[in-house]
């Protein structure tokens, strides 16, 4: 599905933020892309979505493709339209607009209207909280139900590949449970994901693969399992506080907790 090859960007025409990285999402997979502050991870997916420029990015070398197209000559909004759609880290949904308005304005690029009404009785069904507050505006949800807000905007284009950055970031460990048990029915559901994470323990729950980026190259990769078994990955990783063990305790692979706050 999407084939990153040898790839190198720099910002500035300076700063080499990926340095040769190459990594593959197969079709039905959920991937975990692992790694510190600094490591490239977010570089990593602006590449993917067409959202280097407005970084002052640039794809030094190697290639990016999704089902056999390039994706280094697209721009944001035909690279959605092939199917690939990020959820920005901070979750960034319009604040002063409702949920409703968020979901419509995600779905936007559909002219299909049939469509983009069953996009949103999937969206409710996964997150009655966001049915129940429809009318509300963005910036009245907590970050729990802001972040659920923005994947659902994202899955009103029915997505074949969706990028998460950083979903669990700054959320409470209980969230972050909920999360991992969304990304694994939006996974269940048939669409593949690509997920940047920082919270280990439940990136290597719910993902098939996994890569550790370590300043711009891959220095683990692998069956997600086996590598949360590693010394490296135990040490680095998952060697954290109770709140990271609660996480792990929380998240399923199976069943999804329907999100009601």
């Amino acid at each position: 599905m999407l084939e990153v090859r040898d790839l190198r960007v720099t910002y500035g025409g300076a700063v080499q933020a990926l340095r040769g990285i190459s990594l593959e999402v197969p079709e039905g997979k959920v991937v975990a892309v692992l790694g510190s502050n600094g490591a490239g991870k977010s570089t990593l997916l602006r590449a993917i979505s067409g959202t280097l420029k407005p970084h002052r990015g640039k794809v030094d070398a190697g290639t990016l493709s999704f089902n056999g197209t390039d994706l280094v000559s697209r721009d944001p909004a035909q690279t959605v339209r092939m199917g690939v759609v990020q959820v920005p880290e901070g979750r960034r949904i319009f604040g002063r607009l409702t949920v409703e308005e968020n979901l419509r304005a995600g779905g936007m690029g559909s002219k299909d209207k049939a469509a983009k009404a069953k996009a949103q009785d999937r969206v409710y069904d996964m997150f009655p909280l966001l049915k129940e507050r429809s009318s509300q505006r963005g910036a009245l949800l907590s970050g729990g139900e802001q972040q659920m807000l923005a994947i659902g905007r994202a899955l009103m284009t029915s997505p074949k590949l969706l990028l998460l950055d950083e979903p669990s970031l700054g959320l409470a460990p209980r969230i972050i449970g909920q999360i991992g048990e969304v990304i694994a029915e939006i996974n269940q559901q048939g669409t593949s994901v690509l997920l940047v994470e920082q919270n280990a323990t439940m990136a290597l729950r719910v993902a098939d693969l996994a890569f550790v980026l370590d300043v711009g190259e891959v220095s683990l990769s692998g069956d997600a399992k086996e590598l949360a078994k590693t010394d490296e990955v135990q040490r680095l990783y998952l060697g954290h506080d109770a709140d990271h063990q609660t996480v792990a305790r929380s998240v399923t692979t199976k069943t999804l907790s329907r999100w009601v706050g």
